[in-house]
């Protein structure tokens, strides 16, 4: 391995941060959107071409956190499976979820092509590998019940057939999902963030916000260089929700997700390894979730952590990669050009939020998917901040549960990961 790779993410190589101009804070507009990233952003642009005056306040430049520090995966992707939302929520509920994911995805396309957009988007399909013999088992059921409801074209791969999608021997069979693609985060963020800009919204980088208080029927948002006051405000500040937004801490639980990119790799050894050059993850609870990058000469491998450090500061990796070269050995010795770290936001439920609580909106836990959810619900935000019937959810304002005994610092994080890796070792 290289003993020094870039420890920043590999999608700022194309499409690095962008240093907002310094702009004054209007002291009153329509709306207020706090967070820059795909949910506030795709919010304050259906806003801005509507008409409303909007402005974007962020604590650091827009996308900085995780909507450029993801692993570019186009899953739409629900935490629980599909049979254990049916459990939880029943069929009808749980359909309504599901096919709320599928036109997010299909949605995200046509706004990349509709928009001209230049993100490398690929409908490459998602391999999901089968950790153990069981899971293969639920994973055709799943394919199943995704056919049945939504004619995904989902199928199941033994794991004797498995090397034509995913050169491992280290499953047993998976499932291929076609509707499930990749793309180039970092210039996703700057094609929505140039658009945004170009539709009249006011965009302040490296501007916190404080504070929030309601006053009649209007609110006063506290920022570090001016207060401001709007009839209408969102919150999208999701894993990076910080003192300034009590409400919302005590509902998030931020996870840190660490991904790894080797050097090139030969392009018959990715022939060998990724044939079809799909996006890919397992069925461990503690899973790991990998790709090729955009120009298929690297691997790209990521995984959740707990870390005690401070945003940006290096973590170790060797986990990451000793994972990779166990997937694909003859990747070992291979080297890692980028290293990096960003948070996700598990809510309790670990399914997205689109609620109001004393007026304010919140568009948030998307629970590691972030990539079609954020867009997808800061979208339905700024529609129904505009009274559109295009605002409505399946996902809208249920119950969003205070985490009991937290107030921002997820100290149960070692015990509850330690716990589910116990699980995956022991098979429960």
């Amino acid at each position: 391995m290289n003993a020094t790779p870039k420890f920043t993410p590999y999608w700022w190589e194309a499409a690095p941060p962008e240093p907002q101009p310094v702009l004054d804070v209007d002291a009153s507009s329509d709306v207020v959107i706090v967070g820059a990233g795909y949910a506030g952003l795709s919010a304050a642009l259906v806003l801005a071409r509507a008409g409303r005056s909007v402005q974007v306040f962020d604590a650091g430049d827009p996308g900085i956190g995780a909507s450029t520090r993801s692993g570019g995966i186009a899953s739409g992707n629900l935490y629980p499976s599909i049979t254990s939302l049916i459990k939880k929520y029943g069929p009808t509920r749980a359909t309504e979820m599901y096919a709320e994911g599928v036109a997010a995805r299909a949605d995200l396309r046509k706004f990349i092509e509709d928009e001209g957009v230049d993100c490398m988007f690929s409908l490459s399909g998602r391999f999901t590998g089968a950790s153990r013999p069981e899971h293969y088992d639920s994973l055709a059921r799943d394919a199943d019940l995704l056919n049945e409801n939504f004619d995904l074209g989902a199928s199941v791969v033994t794991r004797e057939n498995q090397k034509d999608e995913m050169g491992t021997d280290l499953y047993h069979g998976g499932i291929i999902r076609p509707d499930i693609g990749g793309l180039h985060p970092a210039m996703l963020l700057k094609g929505i963030l140039e658009k945004t800009i170009a539709a009249g919204a006011k965009v302040l980088a490296q501007t916190r916000v404080e504070g929030i208080r309601r006053e009649g029927e209007t609110f006063e948002v506290l920022t570090t260089r001016g207060h401001v006051r709007a009839r209408q405000v969102l919150v999208c500040t999701n894993g990076y929700t910080d003192g300034g937004i009590p409400w919302l801490r005590r509902r998030l639980v931020p996870v840190a997700s660490q991904i790894l990119v080797t050097d090139e790799i030969s392009p018959n050894m990715m022939e060998t390894l990724m044939p079809k050059r799909r996006m890919a993850g397992e069925t461990r609870i503690m899973s790991n979730y990998y790709r090729p990058t955009p120009d298929g000469k690297r691997i790209l491998m990521g995984g959740r952590i707990y870390d005690k450090n401070e945003p940006d500061q290096p973590l170790p990796y060797d986990h990451l990669y000793n994972r990779l070269t166990t997937l694909f050995p003859e990747i070992d010795g291979v080297g890692v050009s980028h290293v990096w770290w960003g948070y996700v936001a598990f809510p309790l439920e670990k399914v997205p939020q689109l609620v109001e609580r004393d007026g304010v909106l919140y568009a948030t836990g998307f629970s590691g998917s972030g990539v079609v959810w954020a867009r997808w619900f800061g979208q339905k935000a700024g529609y129904r901040m505009l009274g559109d019937a295009a605002g409505a959810s399946a996902f809208a304002d249920r119950v969003f549960t205070a985490i009991p005994f937290y107030e921002g610092r997820p100290w149960f994080l070692p015990a509850v990961q330690a716990w589910y890796g116990m699980r995956d070792r022991l098979g429960v």
